[in-house]
C-alpha cells in the first residue's frame, strides 16, 4: 500500500516587526510542500517539494504538524459519553490554553481509556482546517494527522536548522540550530543559544535517550552534546512520524467519507497492491461460473434436444400416417390428437368429455347437496351450480378432486372443473 507523507507548512505567527512575514507566506499563495513516498510505510522511496496539485498519487495519505504547531496537555480522561468528550475536555483544558477552547482543535492519545491519564494535542483549529481544505481543493485527501514528535519513552533529541529573523544579529551558529526534545513529560522546541536547552535535557541524559539531527545541524549538535548523534534527513523524519500511532483527525475534523468519496476509497483499496490477490480470486471465481453456466446450459440443451427426438422416434413408430413435419414441430400436440382420435374410433371417451368430467363431479359430490340444479358444458370445461354451498363444502369437493388431476374454480354460485395443467391422462 504506498503511503504519501505531506509536511504541513509551520503556522505563520508574527514577527517583531508584528507582521505575518512575507506578503505570500500570508496570503499562502506559492506555498510548497515537502512530501516523500513509501511503496509499504517503511521504506523511503521518493522525496521532493511541490505544490498541492503535483502531490503524488497514493493508497494512504498522512500529514505531518511540525514541532511547534502542537502544544501537549496531561490530564485525566474524564467519563463522558462521546457525543459530550470534546466539550468535557474543553472545561478541563480552559485555563492551560491560550486560546479560546473554540478556537482549539483537540485530539486524544491512541488507547485512551477513561479514568486514566493521557495526553491531549492541542492544535489551532481554523489554522488546521484551512491546511486541509487547500490539500482537499487539490485532490489531497489526508488520511491522518500526525505530530513530528509526541511524549515518548525513552526521550527522543533531535537536532534541526532554524529560520533566523532577518532583522536579528547573527551571532554564530547556535541561533540556527534548535532542538526537539520528546521524553516522557512533553515535548519542547527551544534554541540551543542560552541555558534554556541545557536545563531542559537532564545530565547526563538517559542512556537510552535517541538522539538525531539534520545534516546541517549535525555538526553543531555533536559539539553541543559532546557525543557523536544519528543524522537523519528532514524526509526520513517525516516517514518516521508517519508510523505514529497518533492521529489527530478526530472529533469535528475526523474525515468522513460519504458518496463520491466512499467509493473512491473503496476503489482505491481494491486497486491496491495488497488487495492483488483478492482480485485475482474474484477474476477466477467469475470465470469459473461462466464457463460452468456454460457448460451446464450445453449439458441441459442436449438433454432436452434427446428427449425431443426420442419422442419424435416414439410418435413416428406410434402414428406412422402423422405428418413428419407436425412430428417434428410439436411431437406431443400430435401423440395427444392421435391419442384422441383412437378413442374416438373406439367409442371411449376422454379425460375431457362430459361423461368422465360427469362421473368425477358425482365422485366427489357432497352427500348432504341435493342433485345439480343446471350445468353448462364445454370442451374441458365444465360449469355446475353451487347455490347455497358453504366454504367447508367447497375445499372438501376441491381437496377429493385435486389427487385425480382436476382443478375446481368456485364463483359466484358455480362451481367450474377441469383439468389442472399437467393433469390430463391419455
Amino acid at each position: 500500500m504506498s503511503t504519501l507523507v505531506v509536511q504541513i507548512p509551520q503556522r505563520q505567527r508574527l514577527h517583531a516587526s508584528g507582521s505575518l512575514g512575507t506578503p505570500a507566506e500570508a496570503s499562502g499563495l506559492g506555498t510548497e510542500y515537502q512530501h516523500v513516498t513509501s511503496p509499504d510505510g517503511l521504506a523511503l522511496e521518493a522525496q521532493g517539494r511541490c505544490a498541492a496539485s503535483l502531490l503524488p498519487k497514493a493508497t494512504t495519505v498522512v500529514a505531518v504538524l511540525a514541532d511547534t504547531d502542537v502544544s501537549w496537555h496531561r490530564i485525566t480522561l474524564p467519563k463522558a459519553p462521546r457525543a459530550r468528550l470534546r466539550a468535557a475536555l474543553g472545561g478541563l483544558l480552559e485555563e492551560a490554553l491560550l486560546e479560546d477552547t473554540d478556537d482549539v482543535h483537540l485530539a486524544l492519545a491512541p488507547a485512551a481509556a477513561a479514568g486514566q491519564p493521557t495526553w491531549v494535542a492541542a492544535v489551532s483549529r481554523r489554522w488546521l482546517r484551512a491546511e486541509l481544505a487547500a490539500l482537499e481543493k487539490a485532490e489531497v485527501f489526508v488520511d491522518r494527522v500526525v505530530p513530528m514528535s509526541w511524549p515518548d519513552d525513552p526521550p527522543i533529541g533531535h537536532f534541526a536548522e532554524t529560520r533566523v529573523d532577518p532583522g536579528g544579529p547573527a551571532q554564530g551558529i547556535a541561533h540556527g540550530i534548535a532542538l526537539n526534545w520528546a521524553h516522557p513529560d512533553g515535548v519542547a522546541s527551544v534554541r540551543l543559544q542560552g541555558g534554556l536547552a541545557r536545563a531542559l535535557v537532564p545530565s547526563p541524559a538517559p542512556a537510552e535517550t535517541r538522539w538525531s539531527a539534520t545534516p546541517g545541524a549535525a555538526a553543531a549538535a555533536e559539539q553541543w552534546l559532546g557525543a557523536p548523534v544519528r543524522v537523519m534527513a528532514p524526509g526520513q523524519r517525516l516517514l518516521q512520524s508517519a508510523r505514529s500511532l497518533w492521529n489527530l483527525r478526530q472529533f469535528d475534523l475526523a474525515r468522513r467519507t460519504r458518496g463520491g468519496r466512499a467509493l473512491r476509497d473503496s476503489a482505491r483499496k481494491l486497486f491496491s497492491p495488497e488487495w492483488r490477490a483478492v482480485r485475482y480470486g474474484v477474476v477466477a471465481l467469475a470465470v469459473a461460473h461462466i464457463v460452468g453456466l456454460n457448460l451446464w446450459a450445453w449439458h441441459q440443451r442436449d438433454a432436452i434436444a434427446m428427449k425431443q427426438a426420442a419422442m419424435q422416434s416414439l410418435v413416428k413408430a406410434t402414428y406412422p400416417n402423422a405428418s413428419p413435419l407436425d412430428i417434428q414441430r410439436d411431437a406431443e400436440a400430435v401423440l395427444q390428437r392421435e391419442a384422441q382420435a383412437l378413442r374416438t374410433l373406439a367409442g371411449k371417451p376422454g379425460d375431457t368429455d362430459l361423461e368422465p368430467m360427469l362421473q368425477a363431479a358425482a365422485s366427489a359430490w357432497p352427500a348432504d347437496r341435493p342433485a345439480v340444479d343446471s350445468l353448462r358444458f364445454e370442451p374441458g370445461r365444465l360449469t355446475l351450480s353451487a347455490t347455497g354451498w358453504s366454504t367447508p363444502q367447497i375445499d372438501q369437493f376441491r381437496s377429493v378432486l385435486r389427487p385425480a388431476g382436476w382443478q375446481v374454480e368456485a364463483s359466484e354460485g358455480r362451481l367450474v372443473l377441469s383439468r389442472a395443467p399437467g393433469g390430463s391422462r391419455s
